[in-house]
């Protein structure tokens, strides 16, 4: 799953260069524009991605070492 997440942080860089969208002056709802739109999908599909992340790819061995270290503070 961790090349997964590295695929789709991938996507999200080359998808966010909206080179097509630039030259469109369409309007969304009659009031956002079409790249402005786009951006806005970027971002929560950045954020689904980090939540991805965060799920499947955080190295596990941090929480075991802080969780150690907790234990011997106390």
């Amino acid at each position: 799953m961790r090349y997964v997440v590295w695929l789709l942080v991938v996507a999200l860089i080359i998808l966010r260069q909206d080179l097509w969208l630039w030259n469109n002056g369409t309007l969304v709802w009659g009031f956002m524009p079409i790249t402005l739109l786009w951006q806005a999908g970027i971002s929560i599909g950045a954020s689904i991605v980090w939540f991805l992340a965060t799920i499947f790819a955080w190295p596990s061995d941090l929480i075991e070492e802080v969780q150690r270290e907790s234990e011997e503070g106390e």
